[in-house]
C-alpha cells in the first residue's frame, strides 16, 4: 500500500474516535467487502471468524495465517483495517512489536492487544509485562511514520473473575497503566451494566472500546454517555455459522431450498462483489 495512503487512512481512522462509531469485524475479504458496501466507515478483523475459517479454535491460528487474511482484507476494502492480535503473537515484547510491524506494513492502521493469555485458565498477563509490550509496539510503529491507533484490550470482565466491583477496579487500574504506556484507546469486552459503563466512561481519559452483544445498552444510550467504539467481534461470524446450519437442517430434514434462495445475493452480484 502507498505510504501517503496509508497515513491518510490511519488519520481517518483515529478521527473516528471523536463520536460512537460502530466497527464491524471481517474475517475474509469478501465480509470486509459486504460491510464496506453497507456503509461502514472502518472495518475490523475478528481472530475467532479468521480462525475457525481457516479450521483452527480460536488462540491457535499461526500468524502467517492471520497475517495473509490481513492482507487480503486489506486489499478488498478502501477504507481503514484495525487488525485483532490476540495477545501479540510473540513471547517477548520486541517479538510483540515485530509481529505489529508485519501487520502495519501490510496496510493496517489500528491493533487491538489483549491481556488474557492465550490459555484462558491462567488468567491476565502482569500489568507491568502489558505495558512493556504497549510501550515496545509504539516505539517500533513510530519508526514507520503512521500514526497507528493501538486499543489495549483488558479481560476482567471477560474472565468473570472476582465481584462487580473488583472487576471494575482492576480495570480501571489496567486501562490507566496501558494508556501511560502508549496505548490510543481502551477495549473493555463482557461490561454490560450501565452503571460500570458509566464510572468507566468518566474515569478512562482516551477512547473506550465496548463489544455489542446480549445484555448491552442501546446503541443510543452508550451514545449518550460518549462510548467512542462498539465492535461487533465474532458476532457476524457465528450469525453467519447459524444461518448455514439452518439451511442444511431445511435441506435434510424438510427437503426446502427456500432459506437459500430467497431474498440473498444473487450470482452476478457475487460476481460484481
Amino acid at each position: 500500500m502507498d505510504l501517503t495512503a496509508q497515513k491518510c487512512k490511519a488519520i481517518d481512522f483515529k478521527e473516528l474516535h471523536t463520536q460512537t462509531f460502530l466497527l464491524p469485524n471481517a474475517w475474509d475479504a469478501a465480509s470486509a467487502k459486504v460491510f464496506e458496501q453497507c456503509g461502514f466507515r472502518a472495518v475490523g478483523t475478528t481472530s475467532a471468524g479468521i480462525a475457525a475459517a481457516h479450521g483452527y479454535t480460536d488462540r491457535s491460528m499461526p500468524f502467517d495465517t492471520m497475517l495473509e487474511a490481513v492482507r487480503e482484507i486489506v486489499q478488498a476494502v478502501s477504507i481503514p483495517v484495525t487488525v485483532d492480535m490476540e495477545d501479540g503473537y510473540g513471547s517477548t515484547p520486541e517479538e510483540v512489536a515485530n509481529s505489529v510491524r508485519q501487520v502495519i506494513e501490510s496496510g493496517a492502521v489500528g491493533i487491538n492487544l489483549e491481556d488474557s493469555k492465550m490459555n484462558p485458565r491462567d488468567g491476565l498477563y502482569d500489568i507491568s509485562e502489558q505495558q512493556q509490550k504497549i510501550a515496545a509496539i509504539r516505539q517500533s510503529i513510530n519508526r514507520l511514520g503512521i500514526p497507528v491507533f493501538i486499543n489495549a484490550r483488558t479481560d476482567p470482565y471477560w474472565v468473570r473473575k472476582g465481584t462487580p466491583a473488583d472487576m471494575l477496579e482492576e480495570t480501571l487500574k489496567r486501562t490507566e497503566a496501558y494508556r501511560e504506556a502508549g496505548a490510543d484507546g481502551v477495549f473493555v469486552p463482557g461490561v454490560t451494566d450501565i452503571a460500570a459503563i458509566r464510572i468507566l466512561r468518566k474515569e478512562i481519559g482516551g477512547p473506550v472500546n465496548l463489544l455489542a452483544g446480549a445484555g448491552m445498552p442501546s446503541l443510543q444510550e452508550l451514545q449518550s454517555l460518549g462510548i467512542e467504539r462498539i465492535s461487533t467481534g465474532s458476532g457476524p461470524f457465528r450469525a453467519v455459522i447459524s444461518t448455514l446450519h439452518r439451511i442444511g437442517g431445511d435441506m435434510l430434514e424438510h427437503g426446502s431450498f427456500e432459506r437459500m434462495t430467497s431474498n440473498v445475493l444473487t450470482y452476478d452480484n457475487l460476481l460484481q462483489l
